[in-house]
C-alpha cells in the first residue's frame, strides 16, 4: 500500500560488500552485508518493487526522468561475490555491479581493515597503547573485541596517506602480533578469469582504485595514479573501458574536486559514493551518486522499509 500511495522517483542503489557468515571470522565482520539467503531474499523483493537496472541504463534513465529504479552494487572484489552471490544473482535473472580494486586481484593481500581487525583479535593483550594516535588505550571489548576495531578503522580514514603505513605498524607493534604475513589475503579475492566470466553473466564491473585509499588524502599526481591504474588494468583484463566508479570508503569527505577532475580525465561517466541516500533526478550528480550500505543488522522489515520508503529509510 506505501509502495502504490507514497509518491518518490528516482534510484536507489544498494551497497553490499561481502555474502555469507562472519561468525568466528578474524576479518573486519562490519564487511558482510548479508548470508546468502538474506541476500536472495533482498533481490526477490526488489525484483516486486522497482526495476533493478545497470550504470548503462541511466542516460535512459535519465532521460526519462521518472520511475523508481534500483541498482544492486558490490565494493572491494572478495570472492564470495563470485562463489556465492553470483550464483543467486544467475538465478534471480537479475544483474549487478562490481567495483574492484585491482591491486588485490593482481596481487591478493590482506587489506587495512581487515588487517587492522585481525591484529586486534589476534592480541593477546588486554588494550592497545598508541599514544602518537590516542589519549588513552584503547580498551579491548571482549569477546569480539568490534568496538575496538571500529576505533581503530576510523583513525585510519581519519589520517593522510603518508601517515598510514607507520600507523599500521605502530597497530602491529602494540597488539604483539606483527604484521600479517605476505599470504594472508590468499583466498580472499577474485581472480580476473571470474572476473571475465562475471561480465559474460551481464554483470557490470567497475573501477575502486588499485590499492583503496582515501583518495581526497591524496596528492593530485597519487590520486591520478590510483584512477589511471585501476582503468588500464581493467581495460586490459576485461577489454572494456572503466565507465563507472565507487569511491573508497565514500563518505563526503573521501573524494574532491580533484578526484573528480581525474575521473572525468579517465572517462567516467558515473561515479558512487556511500554515505546513504538515493538519487534523485532534480539532484543528480554524475560523480556523486549516493548508494545505502546493506549491513547483516538490516533485517528483513527494515530492508523492506528501506526499499518502499528510501526518503525516509535510505
Amino acid at each position: 500500500m506505501l509502495h502504490r500511495s507514497v509518491r518518490w522517483s528516482g534510484v536507489l542503489v544498494l551497497n553490499y560488500h561481502r555474502i555469507g557468515d562472519a561468525l568466528d571470522s578474524p576479518f573486519d565482520r562490519g564487511l558482510w552485508s548479508a548470508s546468502a539467503e538474506s541476500f536472495a531474499e533482498q533481490v526477490r523483493f526488489c525484483k516486486t518493487q522497482l526495476e533493478i537496472i545497470d550504470p548503462a541504463d541511466l542516460p535512459r534513465v535519465l532521460g526519462a526522468r521518472r520511475g523508481r529504479y534500483a541498482m544492486i552494487t558490490f565494493d572491494d572484489g572478495y570472492r564470495d561475490n563470485y562463489q556465492t552471490a553470483l550464483p543467486i544473482l544467475r538465478r534471480e535473472g537479475v544483474s549487478a555491479t562490481f567495483f574492484v580494486a585491482t591491486g588485490f586481484i593482481d596481487a591478493p593481500s590482506l587489506p587495512w581493515w581487515d588487517e587492522i581487525a585481525w591484529m586486534v583479535r589476534s592480541s593477546r593483550h588486554e588494550s592497545l597503547h598508541l599514544p602518537a594516535w590516542f589519549d588513552a588505550p584503547v580498551r579491548f571489548d571482549e569477546p569480539e573485541r568490534e568496538a575496538a576495531v571500529r576505533r581503530l578503522l576510523r583513525k585510519y580514514k581519519e589520517m593522510p596517506e603518508q601517515a598510514t603505513g607507520a600507523y599500521l605498524d605502530a597497530v602491529a607493534d602494540a597488539a604483539g602480533t606483527g604484521r600479517a604475513g605476505p599470504r594472508a589475503g590468499d583466498a580472499l579475492w577474485m581472480d580476473w578469469d571470474m572476473l571475465r566470466e562475471m561480465q559474460a553473466a551481464g554483470m557490470t564491473i567497475g573501477g575502486h582504485t588499485v590499492h583503496h585509499p582515501v583518495l581526497s588524502h591524496m596528492s593530485a599526481q597519487g590520486q591520478r595514479d590510483e584512477i589511471r591504474g585501476c582503468a588500464r588494468r581493467l581495460a586490459e583484463e576485461l577489454g572494456a573501458p572503466m565507465r563507472c566508479f565507487s569511491y573508497p570508503v565514500g563518505n563526503r569527505g573521501a573524494f574532491d574536486q580533484t578526484t573528480r577532475d581525474c575521473l572525468r580525465e579517465a572517462g567516467v561517466e558515473h561515479a558512487f559514493s556511500y554515505y546513504g541516500g538515493h538519487a534523485r533526478y532534480d539532484r543528480w550528480d554524475a560523480y556523486d551518486i549516493p548508494r545505502v550500505a546493506v549491513e547483516t543488522e538490516l533485517d528483513t522489515d527494515w530492508f523492506r522499509c528501506l526499499v518502499t520508503l528510501p526518503q525516509l529509510f535510505a
